[in-house]
């Protein structure tokens, strides 16, 4: 890299407007260099490979995509190759138009952004037009930082370049108004977007139209389109629609707004009780209701004062805003904790705060938020997002680079300003409104991964001080930037209006970062850099104005954290401190995180005993009793997940630490554990009003009966295994003479785990004529549970004797759905979706030939890994194979049946769990069930990034960017 001072030029005063872009108003911008030599391109600093990307679902063995010959360099991780590969590479794979170079995907954004800037007077001259092209692409090339998902999709294609993820729309109280929200919001589910808006406007169910008869109100209209997103899907993918709706507190139908989730919940687990299929994506999960949208209540410092003061709150009508219901605040913000205690919604957003930080109320309000709630900014308006790697910037000597940072943050902002002069929108409303106030959002990545490799805990005042001292320092070199933008091609078109608050909003970000509190020697350098920032802003916006009515967000990061190889996203904490890594060439390894070594450097420890810490971690999972590791330092080590949690406060103060830098909000849901109260949520939300969040969520634990893989299930255990026994009772005529088994029999004896349940199995075979009984204990779930699988396993037995065919059972218990569910320690039988699924499969592996089992979809992980690589199941010699005695040749215990033990023992070295991703391996590691969905593209169990979901296997997420 080279050395240079400040990469900008103190733009001078504006000429007229030039909103658009259009104009040169000024000399244009000098670009300095920060990464790249001269006469170097930057693809002449890497080592390139090819590599082979192919994808597969490990349910079934079925390949999702696959592209052989790809280009990348050396340096970059498998997932973060098979990521950009299969999501962002254009053209149809298979023909010559499809790219297969990460250099041709970087040229292409790269050189339309360059060409945008020089056509809009962005450039002093060619050649700083040049180095800005080659420092974007060193920066993306190195994984520096990445734009969101739509710029890699459309820019430099023949498509619409649409660059922004992140949308607002808005619906006024006519039934013209409600049906463009439908239209407007499934074009852009349609195009792989989420869009989030407040129903507010529409009139209650307790007023009167203008005919005389009463209104629907706004959660009968949320019906359609609840039913329209799930119809549309996002991008024609089979997750489902990215959607935010929001609700004022003071609108009258704001108590059936809260009640809309419990209620379906409480259908969902009727209908999950009566036998129907309820599982997130399952069959009949699209007769419930609502399940589409994240819902948000917009709360005011009324409202939260009256919740504070015990007092009353009235409810206004829409057209009139005169209160016509009178209700207890207290109690309303308990049905809110009630509500989102039971089914994790609604959410809160906090609207006073929200518009005390507007840039731009004279233009409107602050209404609504992006499905991911770190968007906030004017209805019908859209923001484009790019992430920057903090690690990137962490010093050998574990210092933080704050004057390489700055630069890199003007470089990007610079490039997303440029890409709203060419960008297209989803509807005209939406185009007008952000090239009149071209909003941004830049963020980060990567800051629980930096927190930690500086031996600062996630939930302490130094690891807060370091966060929001970075935040501070990106938010003023970004409006730093803008305002010498404006200096160049002019400011937005709305700063004229909006010149008084957006200076206002300007001098309160500078007056938090004057007193923030400054903790060690990391972050005091960059509150330093972060105060000149904010001196600029101040100073040259006051001269020029500003380009862009919002300069940062906070957002999950998902995809593009994956492709920059991020160990975290977002603003979350690390998930765990052992990682899954997948290797070049197939296959996989589990790591102590990197991060942990650096972390015990810095905190003193010496490499002898650092290599003895990162044992044990490796062993354990956790540093608990870790030999020599001081328990004061055991909290730099807390995760999301293990044998130290973060606490829910913690990520709460994480929040607001950073929140005065920040010009949108926070993509984050706190994570709650199962046992957390109604009152502990109440606590939540009301501390978050005081330390000045702008937007939260929480999620308690396995309070979504849809979960995949949930460990609960009380109520489903009796019922499914009452099932079995009349299934017996049908087929007990087949032999009406019952064959005993011998005193003596062959058996085996297999230890199981399915959703963190743990049993055992032990059949016993006729010495030669196969399976004759089978025995089962479950361990620790209670005697309910426990004598219904004896009586279970008892009436299978006496049936086999009775002579049912096994096949019978495994093609009538197979598939069959009821918790416990989810992930086992049996590589042949990755994943069940009941404990009676598990046993048959486990049981047709064991004693079924082949070719029976095989015509039931039966096959053990070497047949699937067989059928990839040759495209059959079956063995490469069938003469060589006794088929027929596989299923009598496992290893067996001779034992008498009165001697079996109650609760046998599991072997001392049990079968290595395989592990798809990170949040597989803590559960296989550390016994753990995390409450999370599965991807619906390769099986893999995803992981929290902010407010959404993401697959470390594929890149997919659930979230809209």
């Amino acid at each position: 890299m080279t050395e240079t001072t400040s990469g900008s030029a103190r733009g001078s005063r504006s000429r007229n407007g030039g909103g658009k872009g259009g104009a040169k108003a000024g000399k244009g911008l000098r670009v300095e260099r920060i990464y790249t030599t001269p006469g170097v391109h930057p693809y002449d600093e890497v080592t390139w490979e090819r590599r082979d990307v192919v994808m597969t679902n490990w349910r079934d063995g079925s390949i999702n995509f696959e592209q052989r010959g790809v280009e990348f360099p050396d340096s970059w991780s498998v997932n973060a190759v098979n990521i950009v590969t299969s999501k962002y590479f254009r053209g149809a794979v298979g023909t010559p138009q499809r790219e297969w170079s990460l250099k041709q995907i970087i040229d292409r954004v790269v050189k339309t952004y360059r060409a945008a800037g020089e056509d809009h007077g962005y450039f002093a001259s060619p050649a700083d037009a040049e180095i800005f092209e080659h420092e974007l692409t060193y920066a993306l090339l190195h994984q520096v930082f990445s734009f969101n998902s739509p710029v890699w999709f459309n820019v430099g294609t023949a498509q619409p370049q649409q660059v922004s993820a992140c949308f607002i729309l808005a619906v006024d109280d006519s039934m013209e108004s409600i049906l463009d929200w439908y239209k407007e919001e499934g074009m852009i589910f349609k195009g792989g977007s989420g869009a989030g808006l407040n129903l507010s406007r529409i009139r209650s169910s307790k007023e009167l139209l203008t005919s005389g008869g009463n209104a629907s109100g706004p959660v009968s209209f949320m019906r359609g389109a609840d039913a329209s997103a799930g119809t549309i899907k996002s991008g024609g993918a089979t997750r489902r629609a990215a959607k935010m709706v929001v609700l004022d507190v003071d609108h009258p139908d704001v108590e059936a707004f809260i009640d809309t989730k419990v209620k379906e919940e409480e259908k969902i687990r009727a209908l999950r009780d009566a036998g129907f299929d309820m599982d997130l994506g399952g069959d009949d999960i699209t007769s419930v209701q609502y399940q589409n949208a994240n819902n948000s209540v917009r709360v005011s410092d009324e409202f939260m004062k009256a919740v504070e003061q015990g007092d009353a709150f009235g409810l206004r009508a829409r057209l009139t805003g005169e209160v016509i219901e009178t209700v207890d605040a207290k109690q309303l913000f308990r049905k809110m904790a009630e509500a989102a205690w039971a089914c994790a919604d609604p959410g809160i957003q906090y609207d006073s705060t929200i518009n005390h930080w507007h840039t731009c109320p004279e233009s409107g309000r602050i209404n609504a938020s992006n499905p991911c709630s770190e968007y906030m900014h004017l209805d019908n308006s859209s923001c484009n997002l790019a992430s920057l790697n903090l690690m990137k910037f962490l010093r050998p000597d574990d210092t933080f680079d704050a004057a390489t940072f700055a630069k890199v943050v003007e470089l990007v902002i610079t490039a997303m300003d440029i890409s709203i002069c060419f960008a297209d929108f989803p509807t005209e409303k939406i185009g007008e409104t952000t090239r009149a106030f071209r909003q941004l959002g830049i963020g980060y990545a990567n800051l629980g991964a930096l927190l930690m490799a500086t031996g600062h805990a996630y939930d302490s005042e130094g690891g807060r001080a370091l966060a929001g001292a970075i935040s501070s320092l990106m938010t003023g070199t970004a409006y730093r930037r803008s305002a010498e933008l404006a200096g160049i091609v002019g400011p937005y078109d709305g700063y004229a209006r909006n010149a008084e608050p957006h200076q206002r909003v300007m001098r309160q970000h500078a007056e938090a970062n004057t007193v923030a509190r400054r903790m060690d020697d990391l972050d005091s350098p960059v509150w330093a850099a972060a105060t000149e920032a904010w001196q600029d802003v101040l100073r040259i916006g006051g001269e020029n104005g500003f380009r862009n009515a919002q300069a940062s967000v906070l957002a999950p990061t998902g995809t593009i954290g994956l492709m920059m190889d991020c160990d975290t996203t977002g603003v979350e904490p690390d998930l765990a401190l052992v990682k899954f890594k997948k290797l070049v060439g197939g296959g996989s390894m589990q790591i102590v995180n990197n991060t942990v070594p650096r972390a015990l450097g810095r905190l003193g420890y010496h490499e002898e005993q650092v290599e003895a810490i990162v044992a044990h971690i490796a062993e354990h999972g956790n540093v608990l009793d870790a030999p020599g590791l001081k328990p004061e330092h055991y909290e730099v080590f807390d995760c999301a997940m293990g044998e130290r949690t973060i606490s829910p406060m913690g990520h709460v103060r994480m929040m607001s630490a950073i929140q005065p830098w920040i010009s949108g909000a926070i993509s984050k849901t706190v994570n709650m554990p199962e046992s957390a109260t109604v009152e502990e949520v109440e606590e939540i939300y009301f501390e978050a009003w005081k330390l000045g969040v702008k937007a939260l969520a929480i999620y308690r634990d396995n309070c979504k009966v849809g979960q995949p893989l949930s460990a609960k299930g009380k109520s489903t255990e009796p019922k499914a295994a009452e099932q079995p026994a009349a299934a017996v009772e049908k087929v007990v005529e087949y032999r009406p003479v019952r064959k005993r088994l011998p005193k003596g029999r062959p058996g085996i004896t297999t230890s199981f785990t399915v959703g963190g349940a743990e049993g055992y199995m032990t059949a016993n075979s006729y010495p030669d004529d196969g399976l004759g009984e089978v025995f089962l204990k479950m361990s620790k779930q209670g005697s309910t549970l426990a004598g219904m699988m004896d009586a279970f396993s008892i009436a299978v037995s006496v049936g086999m004797q009775y002579g049912v065919p096994l096949e019978t059972y495994v093609s009538k218990f197979t598939n069959m759905r009821f918790e416990p569910a989810g992930l086992t320690d049996d590589p042949d039988v990755r994943m069940a979706q009941s404990i009676v699924d598990y046993i048959f499969r486990r049981l047709a592996l064991d004693f079924l030939p082949f070719e029976t089992r095989s015509a039931l979809g039966i096959h053990s992980a070497d047949e699937r890994q067989r059928h990839l690589e040759t495209g059959s199941y079956e063995p490469a010699d069938d003469e060589d194979l006794d088929v027929e005695g596989l299923a009598q040749s496992a290893p067996r215990e001779h034992t008498r049946l009165a001697e079996l033990p109650a609760a046998p023992q599991p072997a001392a070295q049990p079968t290595p769990v395989e592990v798809h991703s990170s949040t597989e391996l803590v559960e296989a590691q550390q016994g753990l069930n995390a409450d999370a969905p599965l991807c619906f593209s390769c099986g893999t169990k995803m992981r929290r990034a902010g407010s959404c979901y993401l697959c470390e296997g594929c890149g997919s997420t659930s979230g809209c960017s």
